[in-house]
């Protein structure tokens, strides 16, 4: 009997002794039974060339490097090199890829090392070991459990005064409170309060101050016209200062240099009048490396009488009047 699958032929030779001697008094039913027995064999040998051929199929898939044994008559393409296969990249770029794959991940390890040094170290050489990261020498200094827990404490208490310093700065802020049965007093309401003025009160103060500044502005304004004029209207015009009908008339920068030098000469020829006029008036210098000699005994100096005959040319110039 010859059994044709997927382009395969299995012959399968039964041994059916079908002579002209058997009896034809065989019964029905062991006709029928070898018909069920021939059926099964065809059956079990399918499944079995169906399997065979998953097999290879599965092989090939999960080995592809694995050899093809064919019929030295048969052909096929190359699976990689086939037209609708996909763009392979060569060995030196597979290589240079594999290479900074592998630098990444060392890099990544490393910077997570860095960054989570709290991270346990697995490792599977047991030769291998380490110091601690936060007692080695070189450590940033750590605060004890002690000393952290005082700076925590205290800066609750500061986040504390904190909040009491801005509910005396801010009565008029809304108090919060997540406990629906807490009460509270009015702050300005209260019998300890200081007293309020009313309404009309403040608005009569706030219109005082008001006036008092645009008078404080004003009186700026013209004790000091040399500074610049602010504002913040684009259609706001004025006039010079210096330059209006009823200024006063100024000098030109000409004679106003002209008399500066003027009154700088006059104040020296005053001096030096004062010098000529005073001698006996003492000198002031800044400089201790000046020295002066004396008029009266200089070498160029006109000789003078003594007192004695000063008094008695005096007296004869007199008889002689």
């Amino acid at each position: 009997i010859e059994v044709g699958h997927l382009g395969v032929f299995i012959v399968l030779d039964l041994d059916l002794d079908l002579t002209d001697t058997e009896s034809e008094s065989e019964s029905s039913s062991s006709d029928e039974s070898d018909v069920e027995d021939i059926e099964e064999d065809l059956e079990y040998v399918l499944i079995l060339d169906d399997a065979k051929k998953l097999k290879a199929l599965a092989t090939a898939f999960l080995h592809p490097e694995a050899s093809v044994s064919v019929d030295c008559t048969a052909t096929a393409r190359c699976y990689f090199n086939r037209n609708s296969a996909a763009e392979q990249e060569d060995v030196e770029a597979s290589l240079y890829r594999s290479s900074v794959l592998d630098d990444i991940t060392a890099l990544k390890k490393l910077a997570s090392d860095y960054a989570h040094p709290e991270k346990e170290i697995s490792t599977e050489n047991p030769n291998v070991y380490g110091r601690c990261y936060f007692n080695r020498p070189s450590a940033s200094e750590q605060e004890d459990v002690g000393s952290m827990q005082e700076r925590i404490a205290v800066l609750e208490d500061a986040k504390n005064l904190r909040v009491a310093a801005s509910f005396y700065f801010h009565p008029e802020a809304a108090v919060s409170m997540g406990n629906c049965t807490a009460k509270a007093r009015n702050f300005f309401s209260r019998p300890s309060a200081v007293e309020q003025e009313d309404f009309d009160f403040a608005e009569e103060k706030a219109q005082i101050l008001v006036d008092a500044a645009a008078l404080k502005s004003l009186a700026v304004d013209y004790a000091h016209p040399e500074i610049g004029v602010t504002t913040v209207d684009a259609t706001a015009c004025g006039r010079n200062y210096y330059f209006r009908a009823s200024a006063i008339k100024q000098e030109d920068i000409v004679d106003a240099k002209e008399r500066a030098q003027v009154l700088s000469d006059a104040a020296f020829l005053n001096k030096q009048v004062g010098d000529y006029a005073h001698p006996k008036l003492g000198l002031a210098a800044t400089d201790s490396t000046v020295f002066v000699r004396n008029y009266f005994f200089r070498a160029s100096h006109v000789e003078q009488d003594v007192e004695y005959y000063a008094e008695e040319r005096a007296q004869i110039l007199a008889n002689a009047a």
